[in-house]
């Protein structure tokens, strides 16, 4: 401490370091500018980049006394860099994909045409680190980077209806600026839709404690699969009699299926926003009418529903200005996917933590019956908005933040004070503080104050810990057992034949060379780097020595490493040999014919470097392992020979092939080293395996297949200047807590897990979020509230311990109508993508399916037996909150992780992704987004740059039009064969589809592609691989047809 500070004071932040400028504007198109030859698109020198504000600040000072007036200190300054997290990328890469290897994540490998789409219908049954701390009952250690952040604006996800209590920003919205309004899309102001005949009652609600994702009863045969041009929904085969019912015809005998538990409460219709009010006695509901072809039966064939009214996501939305709570009571937090600014009246931003459900049922009884599912999707270090409040930071001083004795939660809004504020109550665990002996039962003498009329402390507004959801404590000498761990970088690269051969060694040597100005600043910060082929080569990069000295490891079964001191050095003291050296490593295995890869035994030798301090290992892999620790074989060429024949064991391939990857993984954990891998591959290298690394450890995978030399490099580049400038942490471990009557059941994510509650994180970031799945074990009293708490203990790039708490309170209630009205749509689509993605490896694909409609049709059945009083045999009645929700589960039963078509390291990748995707960006990778590019003129007099997303149907694409499709990681251009030979002229310099170049052309609409691309990638916070234009032909359009629902005459 540089100074005494009283108790509470939230810490200033410190002024900038000199020239940087937090707003500093990138050029519109600074991409345009620099691509003009695009047939050879790699990273420029890093002298040439664009300015690229780094997120990382100076090292911050001490804590300073709480000033008298004016804001408090923050964690991360005002501002928004509004430049894309890359260098100087090229709008599109010179190669188009070579058929059958189109981007796996938006759904290569589509089904051949005429094929529909899978039958959307239920089975008839359905770390030592820092040592114990009293702050988590467990081993800890854990940072994030100060400075500016950059917001991604989410616009691939579909924002819906907005509640009552979010409104647009206007200029009159207080201290917040103005912010462009969007014109929305005219959405249908009812949820009743029309099909024809659906099946009676449903299949039974969850068993109380089962996995939502358990194998359906064996007494009950699945069902079988549609016929051939018969979409989903449809009505059944002629000629048999459909029973009556409420729900329309059964296709399952009645007494096989129970129905669930009655309701308490009101049965009247919820009002949601954006929904009718409920008809008149006399009055009839509003309907779609069917349009039956002339002749038709209404039973025959498939059915015709106007789809101009069925659901679909919003195009455009106004900025909404969001406050977590008013009068105080809880708000229903805006879409996930939408653009909002919060204002923490006291629970926390949704961004850190959101709920499945914004009103807690009471009992399991209800939960169960409602079909829905209860969890949190937590998001510590989650991107703000510009124009929001940044997070405090508070220092307690020597005492540290003020607890709870019996639970340990920390303190926040929801506790209340009595006694004259000499004791509180915990709002989690509802113990009052006895009169014990020691600080700790009753409220520290120096943090008293005396109680307001309204049984509020007179100070709880100047106190951010007391009127805010989310605040970050300095952590005191009690949280840690070692000083706080160093910012470490160890750069592992593969340097065998096939690396040499494909330019993924000397990719990856020059994007190393080019982030080393991005790493943090200071004495804490060191560097270490190694190549690795059938042995290991570690490099002395000490000043004293002339030039870098290599230390060869030839021993791949029993590793060791050279000295810690020499191979890890401190960045100021070796950056002119580190870059000497990442010049000249590709031309000194230039003739290496070594084809086998140490990849276990490289891991695990640079590990026991990074031992004694931990860190952040990044591994460029290009090649299956094939030689000492973890070597692997290829499975994947002998499970496609045995797949016709045993096709439920076709899932193995995505499970680990033994477990000594997994026990290394543990270690490395263990000792807070985190890893990333870019795998820049050709050929299979067994992800399901390599996985379990990053996956224990924290990290991320990145996936390059096929790699190429002339348009991945760009995409490498800058994967990885954003993976170490983006706010992060280390040695973290966390926890929730939950108030009594509710606990945790599992968690979901990236982490290695040694005890029930807590979770070890050696690294993480503002791009992961980590899946809470809750449970009752008690009954909650309706009209009270239920608190969640989730506590960060990490440590930042500057070696500081923090503790980031998000608290979160919402209200109860034995009312099933509030549950569907406080739905949330994207954490519920979020749930069910996770769970699934867990379920994969070790279920066979067509159950995983199933189980996924079945609990989907699990909640809308729910709604139309409990909540909808009027109900008809040719309506599909959905809740507002949730009217998106079939739409995203049936492009999620296209995706590549349920695709048995996909290959095996496809599958894989998408597990591993999506396992620790927040939801903002989820639901845009599985929903992606298409635009028309053709008529960007039309779009002058609107100032977002993206022009309206379009609904994913075929009746969307005209061959006389161009389009792009984009989900956050790929992206695809289609021309059509009728376009105007004046759109390609301009756009792409050529009046004939055959002759289409990837390079762009000086002129005004070429110029706006080229700054659409750009916008989108600054949204995404990823460059988009494969930006390629795609003429329709074979495969191609094969892969439309998937992406675009099916088959056109019957997808929705």
């Amino acid at each position: 401490m540089a100074a005494p500070v009283p108790p509470g004071a939230p810490r200033q932040q410190p002024p900038p370091p000199p020239g940087y400028n937090p707003n500093l504007q990138h050029s519109s198109d600074s991409l345009a500018a620099n691509m003009q030859n695009m047939n050879l698109n790699r990273p420029p020198p890093f002298a040439q980049s664009p300015p690229f504000p780094s997120s990382l600040g100076p090292h911050p000072p001490a804590a300073v006394p709480r000033p008298s007036a004016g804001p408090p200190g923050s964690t991360f300054p005002q501002g928004r860099p509004t430049g894309p997290p890359m260098g100087q990328p090229s709008g599109f890469p010179a190669r188009p994909p070579p058929p059958g290897s189109l981007p796996s994540s938006m759904g290569g490998n589509g089904p051949p045409s005429g094929v529909p789409p899978p039958a959307v219908l239920p089975p008839s049954g359905a770390r030592p680190s820092n040592g114990p701390s009293p702050a988590f009952g467990g081993v800890g250690g854990g940072g994030m980077i100060p400075g500016a952040p950059r917001f991604p604006t989410p616009s691939g996800g579909a924002p819906r209806g907005l509640p009552q209590n979010v409104r647009p920003l206007s200029s009159n919205s207080g201290s917040f600026p103005q912010q462009p309004a969007l014109t929305p899309f005219s959405a249908p102001s009812q949820s009743v839709l029309p099909f024809s005949a659906p099946p009676q009652g449903g299949p039974p609600p969850l068993s109380q404690g089962g996995s939502p994702f358990a194998a359906p009863s064996q007494s009950m045969p699945p069902f079988s699969a549609q016929s051939q041009g018969v979409p989903t929904f449809t009505a059944p085969p002629q000629g048999v009699p459909p029973p009556q019912g409420p729900f329309g015809a059964q296709t399952w005998a009645p007494s096989q299926v129970g129905p669930p538990p009655g309701i308490p409460g009101s049965m009247q219709p919820p009002r949601m926003y954006g929904m009718p009010p409920p008809p008149l006695p006399n009055q009839q509901p509003t309907t779609m009418s069917h349009a039956i072809s002339q002749g038709a039966s209404p039973m025959a064939g498939p059915s015709k529903v106007d789809r101009s009214q069925i659901p679909r996501p919003l195009k455009s939305s106004p900025v909404i200005l969001y406050d977590t709570r008013e009068g105080n009571q809880a708000n229903n937090p805006p879409p996930a996917t939408s653009e909002y600014i919060v204002r923490d009246t006291g629970n926390c931003s949704p961004r850190y933590m959101r709920c499945t459900i914004n009103q807690i049922p009471c009992t399991i009884d209800l939960l169960t019956t409602s079909g829905m599912q209860m969890a949190l999707l937590v998001q510590p270090f989650a991107l703000p908005h510009p124009s929001e409040d940044p997070i405090q930071i508070v220092d307690f001083g020597e005492s540290g933040p003020v607890r709870c004795s019996r639970c340990k939660a920390y303190i926040n809004p929801f506790m209340k004070f009595v006694d004259q504020g000499r004791r509180f109550i915990c709002n989690l665990c509802g113990e009052c503080k006895s009169a014990k002996s020691g600080f700790a039962d009753e409220t520290p003498r120096d943090y008293l104050c005396n109680l307001g009329p309204d049984g509020r402390r007179r100070d709880a507004d100047e106190r951010p810990e007391l009127c805010k959801g989310t605040v970050e404590f300095v952590a005191t000498r009690e949280y840690m057992v070692r000083d706080p761990m160093p910012a470490v970088y160890f750069f592992l690269i593969d340097v065998s034949m096939n690396a040499i051969q494909t330019g993924a060694t000397a990719a990856a040597c020059s994007a190393i060379s080019q982030v080393i100005n991005d790493l943090p600043e200071g004495p804490q910060t060191r560097v270490g780097i190694a190549t690795f082929d059938s042995t290991i080569h570690f490099y002395n990069l000490k000043r004293a020595l002339q030039q870098p000295l290599m230390l060869i490891v030839p021993d791949v079964q029993d590793v060791y490493t050279p000295l810690e001191t020499d191979v890890i050095v401190q960045l100021s003291e070796c950056r002119q040999h580190l870059e000497l050296l990442l010049e000249s490593i590709p031309s000194m295995f230039q003739s290496s014919r070594t084809a086998e890869s140490a990849f276990g035994a490289a891991v695990k030798a640079a590990f026991l470097a990074m031992k004694s301090t931990g860190g952040k290992l990044l591994v460029f892999q290009s090649v299956l392992p094939s030689l000492g620790i973890g070597s692997l074989s290829a499975r994947e060429v002998e499970g496609r020979s045995n797949i016709s024949a045993a096709d439920k064991e076709a899932h193995k391939l995505l499970q680990p092939a033994d477990k000594t990857l997994k026990t290394m993984a543990i270690e490395l954990a263990e000792y807070q080293v985190c890893v990333d891998v870019f795998l820049t591959t050709q050929t299979y290298v067994d992800i399901a395996s390599i996985s379990v690394i990053h996956r224990t450890t924290g990290g991320q995978v990145y996936d390059y297949y096929p790699f190429s030399a002339m348009s991945d490099p760009a995409k490498l580049y800058n994967d990885l200047r954003w993976n170490i400038t983006r706010p992060q942490g280390f040695e973290a471990v966390m926890r929730v807590r939950c108030s009594q009557g509710i606990k945790v059941q599992d968690y979901h994510g990236s982490f290695c897990k040694r005890i029930p509650t807590d979770v070890d994180l050696p690294g993480i970031d503002c791009d992961k979020s980590i899946m809470v799945t809750l449970k009752h074990d008690d009954k909650l009293q309706d009209g009270s509230e239920c608190a969640f708490q989730c506590a960060l203990l990490y440590t930042t790039v500057y070696g500081e311990r923090r503790i980031r708490v998000t608290s979160l309170s919402l209200p109860c209630t034995s009312n099933l109508n509030n549950l569907f009205r406080g739905a949330d749509l994207d954490t519920n689509f979020a749930y069910f993508v996770k769970q699934a993605a867990d379920q994969i490896p070790t279920t066979p694909l067509m159950l995983v399916r199933e189980q996924v409609t079945t609990l989907c049709i699990n909640v809308l059945l729910a709604y139309r037996k409990y909540c909808a009083t009027i109900s008809s045999s040719g309506q599909l009645i959905l809740p507002e909150a949730l009217k998106l929700l079939p739409l995203y589960i049936l492009a999620f039963i296209k995706s590549t992780g349920l695709r048995a078509d996909a290959r095996i390291d496809d599958r894989s990748f998408w597990i591993n992704y999506v396992s620790s995707l927040p939801t903002p960006s989820l639901v845009p990778f599985v929903y992606p987004r298409m635009i028309a590019i053709h008529d960007l003129n039309s779009n002058d007099g609107d100032e977002s740059i993206i022009p309206p997303a379009l609904p994913l149907t075929s009746e969307n694409i005209s061959d006389e039009g161009i389009y792009l499709l984009e989900n956050g990681q790929d992206a695809l251009i289609y021309v059509g064969n009728s376009v105007d030979s004046n759109i390609l002229l301009k756009l792409f310099g050529v009046s004939s589809v055959d002759e289409i170049p990837s390079q762009q052309n000086d002129n005004p609409l070429s110029k706006k592609l080229n700054d659409v691309v750009n916008e989108i990638r600054r949204q995404r916070c990823s460059y988009l691989r494969n930006v390629v234009p795609v003429i329709p032909s074979g495969g191609q359009e094969s892969f439309w047809r998937a992406i675009l629902c099916g088959v056109p005459s019957t997808c929705p």
